[in-house]
């Protein structure tokens, strides 16, 4: 769909099976399973993990997190956040900013984290981790859980046991992962696309960025005209998608898996694509004019100073 969006295309990190070598453990566990882990402000190594960070920020993380400091997303995205590559062509992806000249967490005090009622998720699930799967010829994702053993963590070494099922319901991760789960799920489909659909155009590179990090932007973006013109929405439904942020959220997904893949759940008006088309090609044509207007007034200047 040939909409415009903001101009601020950021880069999901390509998520393969960890190496034996790694600290993941390679025992693949379900919701069921249990293991051994605990952490406490008592314990000797507390918020080391802190104080070596490589967060990859979800758009629910960057929601919970300008929204508990009071500022817009392009605020927070500037301020603590760097962007990179998701995959190799370009999806862009945001990770947590440390500290200049550290690989310590902005957030951290000597009294622990800062912002703990709205950490990430990552944080959340430490010292396990979380991967969506989807199998060989099955179109569903599965969730699979690992336990990750650093060196500097001595939770491992607590007598406390819980099942993953229970170690999420504590950790307040069940609310992250289902507003997360429909995002993960276009970031899997696109990569197992591969070249098969070949590279994402500029443009829906730009609505992802906008989609997944910025939902202010988003806001205004659903608002517009031009968006109004496309899509069958009534108005009372944009005002109410606008004052609850969640279920923005919700629709930005929406609207991202019907732009890239074509699942048509947003209704579009009759004929609004064409004439969409037309409206561009005479704004294209209206800059054509401009520009040959431009270049003979050079040319007559040009000529009068010779």
């Amino acid at each position: 769909m040939p909409l415009d969006p903001p101009s601020s295309a950021r880069p999901v990190p390509d998520r393969q099976p960890p190496p034996h070598s790694s600290p993941v453990e390679p025992a693949e566990l379900q919701l069921e399973s249990e293991f051994r882990f605990n952490c406490h402000p008592g314990i000797a190594c507390f918020n080391a993990c802190c104080r070596n960070i490589d967060i990859t920020l979800t758009p629910y993380d960057i929601l919970r997190l300008k929204r508990r400091l009071d500022m817009d997303s392009k605020e927070f995205v500037t301020r603590y956040t760097i962007p990179f590559e998701m995959d190799f062509h370009g999806m862009p992806g945001l990770k947590m900013r440390t500290r200049p000249g550290t690989t310590e967490c902005t957030f951290l005090t000597d009294a622990g984290c800062s912002v703990y009622e709205d950490r990430p998720v990552a944080c959340r699930y430490y010292a396990l981790g979380n991967m969506g799967v989807r199998r060989k010829d099955e179109s569903s994702v599965d969730d699979i859980y690992f336990v990750v053993r650093e060196d500097h963590c001595l939770g491992h070494e607590e007598a406390k046991t819980r099942s993953v099922a229970e170690y999420r319901t504590e950790q307040g991760i069940e609310p992250y992962d289902d507003h997360n789960r429909a995002w993960r799920d276009i970031v899997l489909k696109k990569r197992s696309s591969g070249p098969t659909v070949g590279a994402p155009s500029a443009r829906s590179l730009q609505l992802f960025d906008m989609c997944s990090y910025d939902l202010d932007s988003f806001r205004d973006f659903i608002r517009a005209r031009s968006f109004r013109d496309i899509f069958d929405i009534d108005a009372d439904e944009i005002d109410a998608l606008a004052d609850d942020e969640e279920r923005l959220l919700a629709f930005s997904m929406r609207f991202l898996q019907q732009i890239l893949f074509g699942e048509m759940s947003i209704p579009v008006k009759d004929g609004a694509r064409k004439r969409r088309i037309a409206q561009r090609k005479e704004t294209w044509a209206a800059r054509r004019e401009d520009e040959i207007a431009k270049q003979r007034e050079e040319l007559q200047r040009r000529q009068y100073e010779e």
